[in-house]
């Protein structure tokens, strides 16, 4: 059976794999977290290009039927040049879920990403295309919270959290974006700052994607057939 490929700069990812598995049980899927590279959110898009591509190069020659980008800045900087590179593939990606906030009626939101991810022109155009007059967005670049979470330390997780969201406790906030796959990770941590909050990430409505593309195109396993999940450590050189 192909087997769905799936990456992102860590164990961010595993959180989009989660959902994956659960709406799709009956497929096979890799998952590779590029922890050598992390973060990927504050890599020049040379670098970034080189470092994805080699992933995808590894993926088709393992035969997989899709590639799930679970990064949203690899996403937001990567996925227009991917397709050109790889018209033959389907990609689907992660970008995070302004929209979703925007549609629940809620009123000041905080997108919290990595810096490559709030500064590419994506998620302006997600704001702009999604925001109401009455609804204020607060774009927000927590620079080393993805490492943060990768070290697992809690303390420093508090910490970085404190020094990049804490300034907007004035601005009743009533949502918050998780505009990145690392960020779930840190949900009780970010609860504490900002308790009764809503919550949103894109991980759901790309394992919905994922199923919508698979079916369009043929490729969904047997519903009967029970799917598994391997987990990477190295893809070579």
């Amino acid at each position: 059976m192909a087997k769905i490929g799936v990456f992102d700069s860590g164990i961010g990812g595993l959180t989009v794999l989660e959902e994956m598995v659960k709406v799709m049980p009956n497929e096979d899927f890799l998952y590779f977290g590029d922890s050598k590279n992390c973060p990927y959110g504050n890599k020049e898009l040379d670098e970034l290009m080189r470092i994805v591509s080699r992933i995808v190069d590894y993926y088709v020659s393992v035969g997989c039927k899709l590639i799930v980008i679970a990064c949203n800045t690899a996403t937001t900087k990567c996925m227009k040049l991917l397709r050109e590179k790889y018209p033959d593939l389907i990609f689907v990606g992660t970008v995070p879920a302004v929209k979703m906030a925007c549609d629940n009626n809620c009123h000041n939101t905080l997108v919290m990403a990595t810096e490559g991810t709030i500064a590419s022109e994506r998620v302006h155009e997600l704001v702009l295309d999604n925001k109401r007059d009455d609804q204020n967005i607060y774009l927000v670049s927590c620079r080393g919270l993805a490492e943060a979470i990768e070290s697992k330390d809690n303390d420093l997780i508090d910490k970085v959290l404190n020094d990049t969201i804490g300034s907007y406790l004035d601005k009743n906030i009533d949502s918050i974006v998780l505009g990145c796959t690392h960020y779930p990770w840190a949900k009780e941590n970010i609860l504490k700052i900002f308790p009764g909050v809503q919550l949103f990430d894109g991980s759901l409505g790309v394992a919905k994607e994922v199923k919508r593309q698979l079916d369009n195109h043929g490729y969904s396993n047997d519903l009967n057939y029970k799917g598994t999940v391997v987990v990477l450590d190295d893809i070579g050189d």
